[in-house]
């Protein structure tokens, strides 16, 4: 057997060190290249959005996409030839102060980075802002905030994806086309989305589209969608995240803001199914069939991230065989792309494969431009301007056919590119239509589906309904008042006719034609009370307002100034002193004061006329639902009034003076109550009227204030105090005298029927002083009474005893009037056998012999003579002169 044996001679260990040392020094120059790049690599620096939890995570299906370019882009022998792009990458979770420091790492650790790719507004915002320091070109494939279109603070940013301004063009858009001109925004607080509703309030002040509200929240959007669902917002543009709009769906759901009554604008570049995703792991509380359920026909507008014609790009595919290669990675590193599980990013892919062939363009334009120059692109240094001119000139003109569209770049360094409208129908997104912003031009596919089936409104459509007085109301008073109005016409005629009967003269036709016109002009003024906005215009309306203020006023002040004038006068007749007990009541002086009353009401409306005049006033009230409507429609309630700036002054001034009237003619009313005078025969009557008009005007004027804003109820009372004090007043004035005239057609007999006829003021004085008289009298009578008993009581017991003796055969012995004493003798008696004698005894008040003359008087009234003893025997005519000595004793009549 045949043994290797190694040779441990001298030429054997110099061979040995040789082959150690060549070995070693291939593996140091190895790593030495690896550190620095070799000389024929291209380096630039990639930043990906990948595992965060906030924000845009696109670097899942970005970041594969940018291997594919790279891939394709060293395989062209044309693109770069003799070098090879090589891309260093690391995760930025879409946070900007990780993707600060991956930036740092990138540039600090070899080799040299000739370009930055970045993801993300938040991080591509910090990146581009920071990389100028170091003559940096970044590239970002996707950010979309419009604060990266400012030159000034980015002069060396460049972006494949458009700025989220390009969206806004295709809202204002589509507003139109569907005749929306009030929307609500809400947003996210971050700055790409600031920017964006910055630039949409702009354009929608231009477009004249009311922004009803504007909410923004961090994180949690629970308060901001409710104050969405308070101002009735119906069109709604959301900008946000996808991780905080699966928490803007859910809440939309429980607060009902989804469905046929409203629209949601979300972002396009959602992937298909974000709605259903994440749920438990992001604690979004509602179940997939609701956020499906929130989520349909809601609209998104994006940027074209993918060529829609089936055009042969630079990379030598068709955007759907990108699609397809695309696919096949994303399923190589795990993601179900077969049962439509897409990563987020899968819409912006296409970008971040034309972000790279971009990079390459440009490179491969600086390296003949530089080569023209005898420099080469491996020569830039973070301090060398001059080549990253060379690469921003070249990036700034590049222009090529890319998976995601013609690629060109604006002079801010954004995008230029179509806008996509897709809407959410039975849970896929359908394309409706493409929007170009530089020629203005909507390319619509009629695709649209709306729930309900028709465009939503972009408010709840308000009706405004007049609430007017009810129609058979309106009609019984206007019947009611028509019929006063049609008496009190009868009642003049009447007036006029009869006003030759003493009846109708005593009290004052002309006063009481006065009160009637009154009546018929606070009668009219009913009917206008409930003439509303369904009889007049808006226009006409003022004039009815005015209409009512002067007929209403100047008709009570002729009807109670009338009235008033008379209990005025009658009251001045009780308490004046007495004149001429036959002097009459001068009738202009009731005139006067009617036309004084009248004057004061014609200062103040014509002073409330000129200066503040009544105008057409709506209340309005709360929304109500209609009674059965399938559109979504609400009743505004509105109730005119007649009003003026000042109201309330000039009402306090007209219920002020009218007021004034009405308690001074309580008080003359009930002063002059029992008073009945013959030159105004119908006082009492007048009285009971005044009664009534200031009972009812003191209910009706602040209930009325109290319930105006219920037009039915406020007619109807008002309407009825009228009615009831015209129709009151003219009963108790007239149906009298009408009774009068009918039951005695001639004027004789009057006078005999008539109660209040016929008396004088020197009457009345008169009755009173007999009143007191009788008074006094019937309380000395019942004194009397009680002595007349006690009297007769003691007669009766003393005739009894009398009447004892006479049997017995003794003398004359009875008691008087007066207890305790004897009668006289048959002598002592014959001394007041005169009367004069009997009428001195009396008035004397002589007791002793009283008894003997009672017995007297008693037999000569039975008798009707006057006996005495002796046998003397006197005519009648002494009984007079007896009774009233009697009469003066007792003080009452003897008979």
């Amino acid at each position: 057997m045949k043994t290797f044996q190694w040779d441990m001679t001298c030429d054997g260990i110099l061979t040995f060190w040789i082959y150690f040392f060549l070995i070693l020094s291939v593996l140091l120059n190895e790593f030495r290249l690896i550190k620095a790049g070799r000389p024929n690599e291209l380096h630039i620096g990639g930043i990906f959005p990948i595992a965060g939890k906030g924000g845009w995570q696109g670097g899942q299906a970005c970041m594969p996409a940018a291997r594919l370019a790279l891939d394709d882009v060293n395989k062209e022998t044309n693109l770069l030839p003799g070098f090879r792009l090589i891309l260093h990458s690391n995760d930025s979770e879409c946070e900007p102060g990780l993707g600060a420091s991956v930036m740092y790492n990138l540039l600090y650790n070899k080799p040299q980075k000739l370009m930055l790719l970045a993801g993300c507004s938040t991080v591509c915002t910090t990146v581009a802002e920071a990389a100028k320091m170091w003559n940096l070109i970044v590239l970002c494939y996707g950010a979309s905030s419009p604060a990266l279109s400012d030159r000034s603070r980015f002069p060396t940013l460049f972006r494949t994806h458009p700025s989220a301004t390009v969206h806004n063009p295709t809202r204002i858009k589509l507003m139109k086309k569907f005749g929306w001109s009030r929307i609500a925004i809400l947003q996210q607080a971050e700055e790409v989305f600031i920017s964006t509703v910055e630039d949409l309030e702009e354009r929608c002040m231009e477009a004249s589209i009311e922004i009803v509200t504007r909410q923004s929240f961090l994180s949690d959007p629970t308060d901001a969608v409710r104050n969405l669902r308070r101002q009735d917002a119906r069109i709604i543009v959301g900008l946000f995240y996808v991780v905080a709009a699966r928490r803007v769906l859910c809440e939309m759901f429980k607060q009902q803001l989804y469905g046929r009554a409203h629209v949601w604008f979300f972002i396009g570049w959602y992937e298909d199914n974000w709605y259903e995703v994440n749920l438990g792991n992001e604690g979004i509380t509602c179940t997939v069939e609701q956020m499906r359920m929130a989520a349909e026909g809601h609209l998104t507008t994006e940027a074209l991230m993918w060529n829609q014609n089936n055009q042969t790009t630079i990379s030598g595919m068709t955007a759907e065989e990108f699609r397809l290669r695309l696919n096949h990675a994303l399923i190589e590193e795990g993601y179900d792309i077969n049962h439509d599980r897409y990563p987020e990013g899968y819409q912006e892919a296409p970008l971040a494969y034309d972000a790279v062939w971009s990079v390459a363009l440009a490179f491969n334009k600086t390296m003949e431009r530089l080569k023209r120059r005898n420099k080469s692109l491996k020569e830039f240094t973070y301090n060398d301007k001059d080549i990253a001119d060379e690469i921003y000139a070249a990036m700034n003109s590049t222009q090529f056919l890319g998976v995601s569209g013609v690629v060109a770049f604006s002079s801010q360094g954004d995008r230029i590119a179509l806008t996509q409208i897709e809407q959410m129908i039975n849970g896929r997104y359908e394309k409706l239509g493409y929007y170009d912003t530089q020629l203005d031009n909507l390319t619509w596919l009629n695709m649209e589906q709306w729930i309900g089936g028709k465009v939503p409104q972009d408010r709840t459509i308000v009706r405004r309904v007049l609430r007017t007085v009810s129609l058979p109301l309106f009609v019984c008073m206007c019947t009611i008042s028509c019929c006063g109005i049609l008496v009190a016409l009868a009642l003049i005629i009447f007036n006029i006719w009869h006003k030759h009967r003493r009846v109708i003269q005593s009290s004052h036709p002309v006063c009481n034609t006065i009160m009637l016109f009154g009546v018929i002009i606070c009668l009219i003024s009913v009917i206008l009370l409930g003439i509303d906005g369904r009889f007049v215009s808006s226009d006409e309306y003022p004039k009815i307002c005015q209409a009512r203020a002067w007929l209403l006023s100047t008709g009570f002040t002729l009807a109670y100034g009338a009235m008033f004038s008379k209990v005025w006068r009658v009251h001045r007749f009780t308490t004046k002193a007495k004149t001429d007990p036959k002097k009459k009541v001068e009738p202009w002086k009731l005139y006067t004061m009617v036309t004084g009353l009248l004057s004061v009401d014609l200062i103040i409306l014509t002073a409330w006329q000129i200066i503040d005049p009544l105008q057409r006033i709506l209340e309005t009230f709360p929304l109500e639902d209609p009674i059965s409507t399938t559109d979504d429609i609400k009743i505004r309630p509105e109730l005119e009034h007649c009003e003026s700036s000042q109201n309330s002054v000039w009402l306090g001034l007209v219920y002020g003076y009218k007021g004034l009237i009405l308690v001074f003619g309580l008080f003359l009313a009930y002063e002059t109550r029992s008073i009945k005078v013959k030159q105004i025969n119908d006082s009492r009557y007048v009285g009971m009227s005044i009664y009534n008009v200031v009972v009812l005007c003191l209910i009706t004027a602040p209930v009325g204030m109290v319930i105006a804003s219920q037009q039915d109820a406020s007619f109807v009372f008002v309407a009825l105090a009228v009615i009831f004090c015209c129709f009151l007043s003219m009963l108790l004035i007239f149906v009298p005298k009408v009774i009068e005239i009918i039951r005695h057609p001639k004027d004789k007999a009057e006078s005999k029927y008539n109660p209040d006829s016929g008396i004088s003021k020197e009457d009345e004085e008169r009755y009173q002083k007999l009143v007191t008289e009788n008074e006094e009298l019937e309380r000395l009578i019942a004194q009397k009474e009680e002595k007349i008993r006690l009297l007769r009581q003691r007669v009766a017991e003393r005739e009894s005893q009398m009447k004892a003796s006479e049997a017995n055969g003794s003398g004359i012995n009875a008691v008087g009037p007066s207890s305790g004493h004897t009668v006289a003798t048959a002598t002592t008696t014959m001394s007041y056998n005169t009367p004069a004698a009997i009428t001195t005894a009396i008035t004397q008040d002589n007791y002793t012999n009283l008894e003997l003359i009672w017995i007297l008087l008693r037999r000569s009234l039975h008798a009707n003579t006057l006996h005495v003893i002796n046998g003397t025997s006197y005519p009648q005519t002494v009984e007079p002169t007896l009774k009233i000595a009697l009469t003066v004793w007792l003080g009452i009549d003897a008979m």
